[in-house]
């Protein structure tokens, strides 16, 4: 890698600062300068609101105001987990794999092809930016499903969406749920694709699709890989680790990342 290949820019002294180029391309704090033997305030200060980010992510109820905006007059479902509040969910995973028995006995039995629940996970905040764009495109590449109405899960873990498609009657769930933050994104959302859906589905049974964020995977290359899985999983009555993603490369995936602002990034 060259120079030419990587932009330089100037330093205060003005010689040129050969890490300038490669802060573009990523997201991760790297070359960083320093004040005498202390790190600038400006990074620390960067490394705290981050943090401050990652951790608002975690606790933050989800926004169900902002997603039922967002679906307008669309239908859709709202139930909960047998954790009855957060902190209760944060120290009892467990209890965030299963509905309560109020949502339980709420959920009507159809003959849907696909179910997609969107659920606050480890962040509330990628769910809420995220997952009604997702399933809004998702719509669109799988015109000729059935497709059941949103379930919003509150306090649910990915498991919870086995439970939920086994009540409804749905032959694949997409789990669409805020991933664990980190230090440089707090939004980022993860898709799971199980089908024949059960209580007690081992992880080994589904198919994942993560890093979904502005910065990562967006939506419509996450739709059109989600759609080509769901598919096979369709044809081939499997998903998991039987199921291989062979999709074909999006052109969209050659498109550069946006820009990052050196006094913002995370």
């Amino acid at each position: 890698m060259t120079d030419k290949m990587l932009p330089t820019s100037p330093t205060k002294g003005g010689s040129p600062d050969p890490w300038h180029g490669l802060r573009s391309l990523t997201r991760a704090r790297i070359g960083l300068g320093r004040s005498g033997n202390a790190q600038r305030s400006t990074d620390v200060l960067a490394f705290q609101a981050a943090h401050a980010q990652a951790r608002d992510a975690v606790h933050a109820p989800l926004d169900i105001d902002t997603m039922q905006a967002q679906l307008k007059d669309e239908p859709y479902l709202i139930v909960h987990s047998r954790a009855p509040d957060r902190p209760t969910y944060l120290r009892r995973p467990d209890l965030g794999r299963r509905l309560d028995a109020e949502s339980l006995s709420g959920l009507k039995k159809g003959n849907w092809d696909a179910v997609f629940v969107a659920a606050d996970g480890l962040s509330s905040v990628a769910t809420t930016e995220g997952a009604v764009a997702l399933y809004h495109a998702m719509k669109e590449r799988l015109k000729d499903w059935s497709i059941a109405p949103l379930v919003i899960a509150k306090e649910g873990r990915v498991a919870i969406g086995d439970e939920i498609a086994a009540a409804m009657g749905a032959s694949i769930v997409v789990m669409m749920i805020g991933e664990r933050p980190g230090l440089s994104v707090a939004n980022s959302m993860g898709a799971y694709l199980t089908y024949a859906p059960r209580v007690g589905c081992p992880d080994s049974a589904r198919n994942c699709l993560s890093n979904i964020h502005p910065h990562g995977l967006n939506t419509a290359v996450a739709a059109d890989k989600l759609a080509w899985l769901m598919r096979e999983a369709r044809q081939r009555k499997l998903t998991g680790v039987d199921l291989k993603d062979d999709a074909p490369g999006s052109t969209l995936l050659e498109q550069a990342p946006p820009a990052l602002d050196k006094d913002t990034r995370a």
